[in-house]
């Protein structure tokens, strides 16, 4: 029944939305075609809350019975899409996510900023240039300033996401490496064999057990694993890496700050107990 509905939803949303711009273009539909649609569409939302319903009965809990129902990368698309716009609030509020109190933190978005800005500018010369020859067609306007203005909201969003998400050098030396709002990667200290500053410019081949985050086409970091960790892609892909390569606007300060950390963490340890004496 889940994948009967399923096929069903993804035959119906792409047909809603092509009927949604044959409005907005002017072309007539029939009101019989069109009450149909509407039709199909409430009958699938109810087939869903049915089956949540009854997912709810066997003892799933809420989240568990959406991930039943919602395939993982449409789940995982509107989480990043939900943590990129709460990234604008933290931003305008100056304030860091998943940095502790004795953590320290990098930031990786410097070097993509004017990048993301000209982006922005563009965006928003498109969206005053389509307003104005749009004028004719208020429906089309409207929906086009709709579009245009969420874009202009997105990039920022995802400038706002690399500022408000850095690196994390944590207090017990592991490492937290982050790339905006989709890659959030913890590293242990007991599986990190070594972090060095490490500069490479376009980045990009493929390697096993290799995972690159580059930021502006460079990485400047390298740690190397003792044991692989399980690096989960934006659209749910889980893959073992034992490299990870990333960026930092100050990488080498980040590298001091990890083995500053180690040092304490070692210095911090209770020391193994004295053997016996040679003469015992």
């Amino acid at each position: 029944m889940k994948r009967i509905l399923r096929g069903v939803a993804y035959a119906v949303l792409p047909g809603e939305l092509v009927l949604f711009v044959c409005l907005l273009a002017g072309v007539r539909v029939s009101a019989p075609v069109l009450a149909a649609a509407e039709a199909l569409v409430v009958a699938v939302v109810l087939a869903e809350v049915w089956l949540f319903v009854r997912l709810r009965r066997r003892g799933l809990t809420s989240r568990q019975a959406v991930a039943e129902l919602v395939p993982e990368p449409v789940l995982r698309l509107l989480g990043h899409e939900l943590r990129v716009l709460a990234s604008l609030g933290r931003w305008v509020a100056r304030r860091r996510h998943g940095v502790g109190a004795a953590d320290l933190a990098f930031g990786h978005a410097k070097a993509q900023a004017a990048l993301l800005y000209g982006f922005t500018f563009v965006c928003v010369v498109e969206t005053v240039g389509l307003h104005v020859l749009l004028a004719g067609l208020p429906l089309v306007q409207k929906a086009f300033l709709v579009v245009d203005v969420y874009t202009v909201v997105l990039i920022l969003g995802l400038h706002a996401a690399a500022v408000t998400r850095p690196h994390v050098v944590r207090a017990d030396g592991g490492l937290r490496v982050r790339a905006g709002a989709h890659v959030d990667l913890s590293l242990p200290a007991g599986r990190i064999e070594s972090v060095r500053y490490d500069l490479r410019l376009n980045p990009g081949q493929r390697e096993d057990g290799v995972l690159e985050l580059a930021v502006a086409s460079q990485t400047s970091v390298t740690v190397r694993l003792t044991a692989p960790v399980e690096a989960v892609s934006l659209l749910g892909k889980r893959r073992p890496v034992t490299t990870v390569r990333f960026h930092a606007d100050d990488a080498r300060a980040l590298v001091t700050a990890y083995r500053a950390a180690t040092l304490t963490r070692a210095g911090t340890e209770p020391s193994p107990p004295p053997g016996l004496p040679a003469s015992a």
